[in-house]
């Protein structure tokens, strides 16, 4: 179960919103590293008109060719959300792959609703980790820098989510308690 509020609370994606919205890294003449831009201009125009999922696949994997590196790492802090321009410059771990797939596909005209930063648990090597999710209807698809295959939710069950966000909202995800009988 979700249950969704609005943004508060998460500095760190707050941040990541306001610089973007000062300054959007995907846009023409925007933050993006020189270095980097004619790779994502080649990609965008070749993406141009082309479905959701293929554009989706082809992001997932533009941006998992980058290589993992902590926060400890990169910024020496615990916990730090890098914005699109900061993880192409520096690179970064799983939340900042999702949020450059996030601004990408924003980018290319996929709606904030169809898209979601997702916090979770993975239970099979009790880890937290971050994942961007696609939604088209009732499926939902799974960016993770873990792989470049995009897969159905309904696939990867060791992931339990905990919140999710985008530019709209914050969702909240429960696990329903079962009902005993007689009750």
């Amino acid at each position: 179960m979700e249950f969704r509020s609005a943004l508060k609370n998460l500095p760190k994606w707050e941040r990541v919103l306001g610089v973007e919205k000062r300054g959007p890294t995907f846009a023409p003449g925007g933050k993006m590293p020189a270095n980097v831009r004619p790779n994502w201009d080649r990609l965008e125009a070749d993406l141009r008109g082309k479905p959701p999922l293929e554009q989706v696949q082809k992001v997932n994997n533009f941006f998992n060719q980058w290589p993992y590196k902590t926060d400890a790492a990169v910024w020496g802090v615990e916990d730090y959300w890098a914005t699109p321009q900061e993880f192409m410059q520096k690179s970064g771990d799983c939340e900042d792959y999702a949020i450059s797939k996030y601004y990408a596909l924003r980018s290319l005209g996929i709606p904030a609703s169809q898209l979601r930063i997702v916090a979770l648990k993975d239970t099979l090597r009790n880890l937290g980790h971050a994942v961007l999710v696609y939604i088209d209807g009732d499926r939902a698809y799974i960016l993770d820098n873990l792989t470049n295959l995009v897969l159905s939710h309904q696939k990867l069950t060791h992931y339990d989510p905990q919140f999710s966000v985008n530019e709209e909202y914050l969702w909240r995800h429960v696990k329903p308690v079962a009902r005993q009988a007689g009750k």
